[in-house]
């Protein structure tokens, strides 16, 4: 039996950064498109409503798959898990840059969805056993540095390059990098798992895992989804994207199709899967049963979902319509826009996720709520200044309170990820992360982004986007209900992996 490889320290901060910069460039392709919101309206005609769902458009593929990507990660390969799908991300990117109507645009950013649900479970999960112990966090903060990092750099990005050379080459540029990514990660060696050279035919063996077994457990949602595009198609030729029947239509149809694949999915799964988890597509599936049971059963992770269920509503929110907000209430163009949430946000967030990682780690080696404080208090006080801060018209004033606010909102980052980790058995780990991913996005901005544009085409941007800073702050309240539970379920993991080693 071949055992996983010994990695040196210098190794392993290799792989942490090269992961990272991978994670960046996801949040670039992610989040460009908010900087070329105003000029996408113009070009191809859309309202704030179409723009809102073309955010969602990537929120909701992303979220249905994350966690079967979850799933596959702990079962396959997690380096080609990620080297496909970033290849996947920056094709669809790169493509957006060529489509010529507004469903074509949608489909892509969709797609795009579909590859970056692949990277987020496995790369935190490979993370997770890079570093594991007390400076966990520190490496999750400095993985999760993307986040911040690659998301304001996204928007300076976007805003640049189109008023240099328009939205098209904007969506071109950013998605090129990620090819060369999508090749280095294929040489990283795993910390767990016993070494084994990737290449084509590997890689396409570790993804055999039955794709028409996998059609047929999620055919309703394939078919509702195709049905909901079709009617959204036909409405907003019949009646014009001004009626939002085509918005209501998919939103039915993909709620539909989700809510029956679920219910079949209960039906059929057992009870009880027992002990152990499953090597085929249908253990794959009791992996996911196991992994909601994990989740229900752990007082924990129920806070942190529902927290960062709220922080994904709240800072995403902000950060999609944020470029609009700032070029239409303080009276600058896109670049303009795009250049100062860019500039200072890059400072303000890369500073405020290591300093997350960093104090959550010196705060866990004095108290098991360590990382659980953490998250509440970078959001108790990051919430309310993000408040004031969309109330503010004077560009000065807005830039300072804008930098303090983004420090303080990029703690959470690292711990919280960090603390999905520390209270799951490993075994599970990217499943759970997944299926967290999955959770925060479709009950958080999957529903912030649309919901803030219908909002803004009824009552304007300045009324509509107040909501996602409130949401804010009541995440972090909620996030402080988990210190009363995060020390008991650390030590029920801990128990269960003494047991497992044989240790009294």
């Amino acid at each position: 039996m071949t055992i996983p490889p010994r990695l040196t320290t210098r190794y392993r901060w290799y792989a942490l950064g090269l992961l990272a910069l991978i994670n960046l460039l996801n949040y670039v392709d992610r989040n460009v498109i908010y900087a070329l919101f105003e000029p996408i309206k113009a070009d191809l005609g859309l309202t704030d409503g179409q723009l809102g769902w073309l955010g969602s458009a990537y929120i909701l593929v992303f979220s249905v798959a994350a966690l079967p990507f979850g799933v596959l990660s702990d079962l396959r390969s997690r380096r080609a898990v990620i080297a496909g799908g970033v290849t996947v991300w920056s094709a669809f990117t790169f493509l957006s840059g060529l489509v010529r109507s507004y469903w074509q645009l949608f489909t892509c950013r969709a797609a795009v969805g579909i590859g970056e649900a692949a990277y987020g479970p496995a790369a935190s999960s490979l993370v997770a056993d890079y570093f594991p112990g007390p400076g966990r966090a520190m490496a999750m903060g400095i993985l999760a540095s993307g986040v911040s990092l690659g998301g304001v750099l996204g928007l300076l990005l976007g805003g640049l390059l189109e008023s240099e050379y328009g939205w098209r080459v904007a969506f071109m540029t950013v998605g090129v990098p990620g090819f060369v990514c999508a090749m280095l990660v294929t040489r990283l060696a795993d910390p767990t798992r016993p070494p084994a050279r990737l290449t084509v035919r590997s890689f396409l063996r570790d993804f055999q895992i039955g794709a028409v077994a996998l059609v047929r457990q999620l055919w309703p949602l394939l078919v509702c989804g195709v049905i909901g595009v079709l009617a959204a198609y036909r409405l907003d030729r019949l009646y014009g994207a001004d009626s939002k029947l085509d918005v209501a239509a998919m939103s039915a149809a993909i709620g539909i199709g989700l809510t029956l694949t679920i219910w079949r999915l209960v039906r059929r799964t057992p009870l009880d899967p027992g002990p152990g988890f499953g090597t085929g597509i249908g253990g794959a599936f009791d992996d996911i049963v196991a992994a909601g049971k994990t989740v229900l059963h752990t007082p924990t992770l129920v806070y942190v979902f529902i927290a960062g269920a709220m922080i994904s509503f709240g800072l995403n929110g902000i950060v999609g319509w944020g470029p609009t907000f700032v070029s239409r209430e303080l009276q600058l163009t896109a670049a303009e826009g795009a250049s100062l949430l860019g500039k200072w946000g890059l400072i303000a967030g890369t500073a405020g996720t290591l300093f997350g990682g960093a104090l959550a780690d010196w705060l866990r080696r004095r108290n098991e709520m360590g990382r659980v404080l953490t998250v509440a208090l970078g959001l108790l006080l990051g919430g309310p200044l993000a408040l004031w801060l969309l109330t503010i018209r004077d560009p000065g004033l807005f830039q300072a309170v804008f930098t303090v606010a983004f420090f303080c909102l990029s703690w959470y980052n690292g711990p919280m990820t960090a603390v999905i980790f520390d209270v799951v058995p490993p075994r599970i780990s990217a499943t759970v992360a997944g299926a967290y991913l999955l959770f925060i996005h479709l009950a958080g901005d999957a529903i912030a982004l649309p919901l803030v544009g219908t909002l803004s085409d009824r009552f304007g941007l300045d009324q509509a986007i107040l909501l996602l800073p409130a949401v804010v702050i009541v995440g972090g309240v909620v996030a402080l209900f988990a210190t009363r539970t995060v020390r008991q379920d650390m030590s029920r993991v801990e128990s269960a992996a003494a047991r497992l080693a044989g240790l009294p």
